[in-house]
């Protein structure tokens, strides 16, 4: 993991909030509207995308080609844009476009930064009610028209004391949705529908696990980041690197993790 000085990360975060900024201003005259515009991109099955999620991220990547243009770009919807500098911005415009779409505020953006080693500094922010979360480069930070805070995820306790989030209660394959069922049958409380809302709550101490199937890539490098630095773990279901996606379990202490992960392989 190559060493980012003060000055880098001063610049990085900056950038982070002119982008989740510009996202914001983008996205919010279409929420809730009667004429959004949806459709699907997928070959099979429904998977939407609006104009919100393209107008997003085109004025996020038309502000890094200005503050940031050595730098890397992946994002959802217009994909990979190669760098020279060893540091990609991984956006997802609207994570939880079905969400947005359905008028739940459950929806958020997700800002980046990434080298080879993985997430170095995640932004999850929630336009409508106007709170965000940052982690990552000695940042570990919430904020809201409410109030403002540090991140800490939540002390152990046992799992069946646990609240758990996920998505889709459909999780993955049926393999995938027998594992997740071990979990789920064993933890206090279980709540569904939460798209990346599900993973600033827990780096905000408001509950004990997530576990998800069938990710991308700019679905986790934010909240990886943003778990991480408020003294989370997320790795995949074998308890391995969960930066690439697929299956992933965050959790918000070591006990808690090892508990949900035994449930998962056993």
């Amino acid at each position: 993991m190559a060493a980012i000085s003060p000055q880098l990360a001063d610049d990085l975060w900056q950038t982070a909030t002119v982008l989740a900024d510009a996202a914001r201003a983008a996205i919010l005259p279409h929420f809730r509207s009667a004429g959004l515009e949806t459709e699907s991109k997928g070959a099979a099955g429904f998977d939407p995308v609006t104009v919100a999620d393209r107008a997003a991220e085109r004025a996020m990547r038309d502000l890094l080609a200005v503050h940031r243009p050595q730098d890397g770009i992946l994002g959802e919807e217009y994909g990979p844009q190669p760098g020279q500098s060893g540091l990609t911005w991984v956006l997802d415009p609207i994570d939880g476009t079905r969400g947005f779409m359905s008028g739940t505020p459950t929806w958020g953006v997700l800002i980046a930064v990434a080298d080879e080693s993985g997430a170095r500094l995640g932004l999850i922010d929630q336009p409508f009610t106007g709170e965000r979360f940052e982690g990552g480069l000695g940042r570990a930070t919430w904020r809201s028209p409410h109030g403002a805070g540090p991140l800490a995820a939540r002390a152990p306790r046992a799992l069946d004391q646990a609240t758990l989030f996920t998505t889709f209660p459909e999780i993955g394959s049926a393999a995938e949705r027998a594992a997740f069922a071990r979990v789920a049958q064993e933890v206090r409380l279980v709540r569904y529908g939460m798209d990346c809302y599900a993973y600033a709550l827990l780096a905000a101490g408001q509950i004990d696990l997530v576990i998800e199937a069938g990710l991308h890539v700019y679905d986790v490098m934010a909240p990886i980041a943003v778990i991480e630095a408020a003294g989370g773990i997320v790795t995949n279901w074998q308890g391995g690197p969960a930066h690439e996606g697929g299956q992933v379990l965050a959790a918000a202490n070591a006990e808690v993790h090892a508990a949900a992960l035994a449930r998962l392989n056993g």
